[in-house]
């Protein structure tokens, strides 16, 4: 369990040197997750059993990691606490931009299931 957790947290740690050695707008944690998913296709076409026990320890560890995901929010709790101030300052812009993304995700998520349904299975 402990080597896909450095896993997870090494990713991060060079999605962050990534984004601000080039300083791009993407955030470097959703650089360590797209190296992730690119490392986990790559390790799923191999056919070699080390491999395979290594996404099978990885998933373990990801469903670990997912039982105990409402502690990880308490961070978030504390932080929209401590900057109660500036969140209603800028209650009306926050407000918009929740609407609108979720609004935009539900169209965007309705769109791909439309897609793959259309798409003939492979089996």
């Amino acid at each position: 369990m402990l080597g896909p957790i450095f896993l997870i947290l090494f990713l991060q740690l060079v999605g962050e040197a990534a984004q601000r050695y080039f300083a791009l707008a993407v955030p470097g944690p959703v650089i360590g997750l797209m190296l992730l998913l690119m490392l986990l296709l790559i390790t799923r076409s191999s056919k070699s059993q080390q491999l395979a026990q290594f996404r099978t320890g990885f998933v373990d560890t990801a469903s670990g990691l997912l039982r105990h995901l409402s502690l990880l929010f308490v961070p978030i709790g504390v932080g929209v606490i401590m900057h109660l101030k500036l969140l209603e300052t800028h209650l009306v812009s926050v407000l918009i931009v929740i609407l609108l993304g979720t609004v935009l995700t539900m169209i965007f998520t309705g769109y791909v299931f439309l897609k793959l349904m259309r798409r003939p299975s492979d089996g």
